[in-house]
């Protein structure tokens, strides 16, 4: 349940940065830039001017960014990044990253690169983002928005905009006016993607399936196609195997019984269980069904159990740690490693 401030709450975030701006002075500096109003665009959100500094005497240059909360002007150079979930997408490309929500600071992808930021709540939280001094924000989620754009430029990029690893990159390196950044990540990532595949090669059949699953503490059963997280993007589009059949109408996450797990079973098996508190219960009972140790992945050393927080994570800097790891047990599985 998503809290609410009262009106008095509220009136003082504002009157807290109307004195933030007071102390600042006359500088021209980026932090503080509202949107402008206007009516939102069809289409995702992309760049559409060139920047133009605001002054002669060389303060922040801005630009026009469409989105789905209309025209916003952001710096062109942003120095000072708070986002929700899009952590990772934005220390792909370089960018400087103060403020993101909790459970990035898990993504073990990640280790090392967070350091000096700060947590501002699953909400991105107003009254910490304002003391954080951000000059952009980039939400997946628009809860707050009103208020934070009244801090600094904001952005509303709804979950799903970019559907792979190279839009993704792209656009994130537009957005912080890094797109040199941006190739440099993406060359590396292709570097490290045929270097995998260069390992697997003669090693699996090439008609091999590969399929992805999910057990969830209440016993729910999923399965995955390549662009909802539990290493889709590293094993169908980065190590290019192949999608068992019964998954490749489309759907990115399909729910089936346990009953119908031979049917969507795979040469293969890579699955996930998500289970906060650690109870074991769910997977104890799958692991002892009989339809489970039937299955010829199981009787042949060839299904796996991943931990749930590396192999959710779906951000260009985890995809690219997951290559690796994917292979590593594809060749032990197969007797090379």
């Amino acid at each position: 349940m998503v809290r609410r401030r009262s009106r008095f709450q509220a009136a003082a975030v504002v009157l807290a940065f109307v004195l933030l701006l007071a102390a600042c002075g006359n500088s021209g500096g980026g932090n503080g830039a509202s949107p402008e109003a206007s009516e939102p665009p069809a289409g995702s959100p992309s760049a559409s001017a060139s920047a133009t500094p605001t002054d002669s005497a060389g303060a922040a240059a801005f630009r026009d960014y469409e989105t789905d909360k209309g025209t916003v002007k952001i710096p062109t150079k942003p120095q000072r990044i708070v986002t929700d979930y899009y952590g990772g997408e934005l220390l792909s490309v370089g960018a400087n990253v103060v403020g993101v929500e909790p459970t990035t600071f898990d993504n073990p992808f990640l280790k090392g690169m967070l350091d000096g930021a700060e947590d501002v709540g699953t909400d991105v939280d107003p009254e910490k983002t304002l003391a954080m001094k951000p000059d952009l924000i980039v939400v997946m989620y628009d809860t707050n928005y009103e208020a934070l754009s009244k801090i600094a430029p904001t952005i509303h990029i709804p979950y799903g905009t970019a559907t792979n690893i190279e839009d993704t990159v792209k656009l994130f390196g537009d957005i912080v006016g890094a797109p040199d950044k941006a190739e440099e990540f993406l060359a590396k990532y292709e570097q490290k993607a045929a270097e995998g595949r260069e390992k697997l090669k003669g090693v699996m059949d090439e008609n091999a399936t590969v399929g992805l699953y999910e057990l969830t503490d209440k016993g729910e059963l999923w399965m995955f196609g390549d662009n909802a997280g539990r290493g889709g993007q590293a094993v169908y589009n980065a190590l290019q195997l192949k999608m068992p059949e019964k998954i490749k109408s489309g759907d990115q996450t399909k729910q089936i019984s346990l009953e119908l797990l031979p049917e969507y079973a795979a040469d293969y098996m890579f699955m996930t269980t998500y289970d906060p508190e650690k109870k074991g219960d769910q997977l104890a009972k799958f692991k002892a069904s009989p339809i489970w140790k039937n299955i010829p992945a199981v009787q042949k050393n060839r299904f796996f159990f991943n931990d749930f927080d590396t192999y959710y994570r779906y951000d260009p800097i985890a995809i690219m740690g997951q290559i690796d790891l994917f292979v590593d047990m594809l060749l032990e599985a197969n007797g090379k490693k």
